[in-house]
Order: structure tokens, then C-alpha cells, then sequence
């Protein structure tokens, strides 16, 4: 079940002590939106960050971890906590949706040095150490980062679900346009964030494992048929 801890106490040298089969990742919401298009954004991106809140409030309460995935912003030097701070204290345009979705002392993050959060990052390895299958994509923009995270989860197999009203991007046409895309070529689940269930989530992610399961075994199966036979 989600939030259970490895029952032998195995995980990456204790620093990983979470276990589940869904994540919540929140996609460069810690963002100063001080850029062109950002206060277009912000229309969006303010009613996305109280949807996102309540989900996450009421993810965390069932177990489920929860993933920063943030833009380095091209600072190779960066810090993620120094990027909230700037987000929080220094009255850019992204402050109100920095303070909605601060994270928790115990939430995850990682840095991205481009769009996709699975490049040239940690996610992948993260994702795998707790046992995750089925992913929750939230953040901005949703016809960016977000779509090319989804992108690369769906290369990884990962079941992905996507609350149509937990993403944003500067033009509502081009938000919806990728979520489309999301549904028709990820196979992304598409649907509001207060329709989200906990348990069809979980119940989703194990029938997938169990049918890669039996597909991954029905190749060994044949294979070895056919070295018996010679072929």
C-alpha cells in the first residue's frame, strides 16, 4: 500500500524510506514566472496551484509521496531551497503560487536542466527505489514541461494520470490541446483532480504490473520453447 516502508527495512542507505505505487509530482511550480507570457500564466496558474494544494493535501494523508520537479532555471549552481526562497521572498510574479505550493520538509525534489523531468536527472532512479507504477502529473506548462515529462514517464511505463485542472500553460487552447495529446497518444487518464480515487489508482497501477508481468513471462516462456526445439 502506498506509504508502507520496505518490510526489510531496505531502501537507498535509509534515505529513501517511503514505498508506493503512485507519486505526485508537482512540475516547475516553484517558478518566479518572471518571464514573457508569465503574467498571462499567472491567470492560470493561481486557480491550478489551490487545485493542486488540496490534492496534494489529501494525497499526503493517504501516504503517497510527493515529487518537486523543478527547472534549474539554467543555474548550474542552483539550489532548490535557494529557488523557493527567491520565489517567496524576493516579490516576483510567481510568489502567490510559490506560497500555495511551498513544499513540506518531507517532500521530494529534483532538478531538471531542461523541459523533460526524467533528462539528465535523478527521477527515474527515485521512482524505481519506491516502488512507483503510476505517476500524477501536475505543474506547468502543461504544453511543456509537463507534456514532455509525460512524454519520457510513458517511454518508462508508467501508468500517468493527469488532473485536467492541475495544469496550466499561458494559453488555455494550447493547455487543452496537450492534454489531448496526453490522452490520445501517452494513454494518459485524463480527468479533474476531485475525481481522483486513491484506490482505482493503486488497483490500475497492479493490474498493469501484473499484465507486463505475464507478458514478460510469456516471452521467456516461448523463448525457451524455442531453444528446446532448436528453432
Amino acid at each position: 500500500m502506498p506509504g508502507n516502508r520496505h518490510s526489510n527495512g531496505s531502501d537507498l542507505h535509509g534515505n529513501v524510506p517511503d514505498r508506493a505505487e503512485v507519486a505526485l509530482l508537482l512540475i516547475d511550480v516553484i517558478n518566479d514566472l518572471e518571464f514573457e507570457g508569465g503574467q498571462e500564466l499567472l491567470r492560470h496558474a493561481l486557480p491550478m496551484a489551490q487545485r493542486i494544494a488540496d490534492l496534494k493535501s489529501r494525497l499526503r494523508a493517504s501516504g503517497v509521496p510527493i515529487i518537486y520537479v523543478n527547472d534549474n532555471f539554467g543555474k548550474w549552481r542552483s539550489d532548490f531551497n535557494q529557488i523557493v526562497r527567491h520565489c517567496l521572498e524576493d516579490d516576483v510574479r510567481g510568489e502567490p503560487v510559490a506560497q500555495l505550493l511551498a513544499p513540506d520538509k518531507d517532500d521530494y525534489f529534483v532538478l531538471k536542466p531542461k523541459h523533460s523531468g526524467f533528462f539528465s536527472t535523478t527521477l527515474n532512479l527515485l521512482l524505481r527505489y519506491l516502488g512507483v507504477h503510476s505517476l500524477i502529473l501536475t505543474g506547468i506548462a502543461g504544453n511543456n514541461c509537463v507534456l514532455f515529462t509525460a512524454n519520457d514517464a510513458y517511454l518508462r511505463d508508467f501508468r500517468i494520470f493527469v488532473p485536467s485542472d492541475c495544469v496550466a500553460s499561458i494559453r488555455a487552447a494550447d493547455n487543452e490541446h496537450a492534454l489531448r495529446q496526453m490522452q490520445q497518444v501517452l494513454k494518459a487518464e485524463i480527468r479533474a483532480s476531485t475525481e481522483l480515487e486513491l484506490t482505482d489508482l493503486v488497483e490500475g497501477s497492479n493490474g498493469a504490473n501484473k499484465q507486463q508481468k505475464t507478458t514478460a513471462e510469456g516471452r521467456d516462456t516461448g523463448k525457451a520453447a524455442r531453444a528446446a526445439n532448436g528453432s
